[in-house]
């Protein structure tokens, strides 16, 4: 069996030895970890009543809350002006260079109000962990760790009144950083940046709730190269991911699924979730997912199935699947289920594959016992229906 990286052990903690600083990875000299954040609550709220009736339908993504995280960085003076305030436009210089040149980084995690009180995050400092290494991939300035999760838990204190209370509804947080030099020119990363938090409640990330997505093989496109950016959570991604998705839409298909940029046969993700392949049932059943190779992004959800499985008696590996062999294993049944996994979906079920030379059906179409189960432990922990074993709920409020 073959493990996955990034998993905190009991409660979570933070990982030591924070690094910081400039695009190169060292701090300006004099500079230290601490972030101070000032907190300047806004003068209107959204009223109750209509804060109530967002939260009734808020859909994904489209409803926000009333403050949000701001944090300059300079290569002379570090991190500063940080502070909480009210949620509004941002102003730009038309030069700016995230405008241009995409030097920005974004991460994505959930807040959730518990059965017995308590809002919680789901492993916090994991996000921390790779919005750092996203930001040595794009040559941005490193955020402390503890920062970075003090900026989620001052938000969702202040805003604590819109993380939703109705079941499979959490409190989405995309912290992101963007690069913030008026210029054009290319010869350098920018010297300056941004660090914003913003929160948006939501229901499902697909409408209608959890079923089974159609996914098309995209064979013309490619999402990421060898020595590309694929495993940094970085906007250019999605961005080059757009007509590939259009094209899943066009033929009728949810999702689409990215193969490798060198022989467009061997299965990397889906759309921006890490995919798993079951194999048997049963007792017999066990678990494959799509080797890190620098090309794929390194899930936090894919990482804690990766621990969650076997300690539910079923095996994992990480490995390598073309798509010939998906093909060939549904055909024989020696797959029996696939499901996507991240952030925003939890766990999606797979019940279709298309293809410009035809398709399948994967199973017999429907959420299989496999990834039915994983989800319901998964999201079991995150709700606080079942224990935290692993200690990945981290308190906020």
């Amino acid at each position: 069996m073959t493990m996955g990286t990034d998993r905190g052990g009991p409660g979570e903690s933070p990982p030591q030895g924070h690094d910081r600083g400039g695009p190169g990875g060292s701090p300006p000299q004099g500079h230290t970890d601490e972030v101070d954040f000032a907190v300047h609550p806004a003068a209107q709220l959204v009223p109750a009543a209509e804060r109530e009736r967002l939260l009734a339908d808020p859909g994904f993504g489209k409803v926000f809350t009333d403050h949000m995280i701001t944090a300059e960085w300079t290569a002379e003076r570090g991190w500063h002006d940080a502070q909480l305030r009210g949620y509004g436009p941002l102003s730009l210089d038309p030069a700016t260079q995230v405008l241009h040149y995409s030097q920005e980084i974004f991460e994505g995690l959930k807040a959730y109000r518990q059965e017995t009180g308590p809002v919680v995050a789901f492993r916090p400092y994991a996000n921390a962990a790779r919005f750092n290494r996203s930001a040595a991939r794009m040559a941005m300035p490193q955020l402390p760790e503890d920062a970075f999760v003090r900026a989620l838990e001052l938000l969702v204190t202040q805003d604590r009144d819109w993380v939703p209370g109705r079941p499979d509804h959490s409190l989405y947080l995309r912290p992101f950083m963007i690069a913030t030099h008026v210029g054009l020119g290319v010869n350098q990363p920018s010297p300056s940046c941004r660090f914003l938090v913003i929160a948006s409640p939501g229901g499902g990330y697909f409408h209608g709730g959890v079923r089974p997505v159609t996914v098309w093989l995209s064979e013309q496109y490619s999402r990421a190269a060898p020595g590309g950016t694929g495993a940094a959570k970085t906007g250019g991604n999605y961005a080059a991911a757009f007509a590939g998705q259009q094209q899943a839409l066009d033929n009728g298909c949810d999702q689409v699924v990215w193969l490798d940029a060198v022989e467009h046969s061997w299965v990397e993700e889906m759309g921006g979730m890490n995919l798993f392949f079951v194999y048997g049932s049963g007792t017999d059943a066990s678990i494959v997912t799509p080797a890190l190779t620098g090309t794929l992004l390194p899930g936090v959800t894919r990482d804690a199935l990766l621990t969650l499985a076997p300690d539910l008696g079923i095996p994992t590996e990480e490995g390598r699947i073309s798509v010939a062999d998906w093909r060939a294993g549904c055909a024989s049944g020696e797959i029996t289920e696939v499901f996507a996994c991240g952030t925003a979906a939890v766990i999606t079920p797979v019940g279709e594959v298309r293809g410009a030379t035809g398709g399948w059906t994967v199973g017999d179409g429907t959420p299989g016992p496999v990834t039915t189960r994983l989800r319901d432990q998964l999201v079991g922990i995150q709700f606080g229906h079942l224990p935290d074993p692993y200690g990945w709920m981290h308190k906020i409020c």
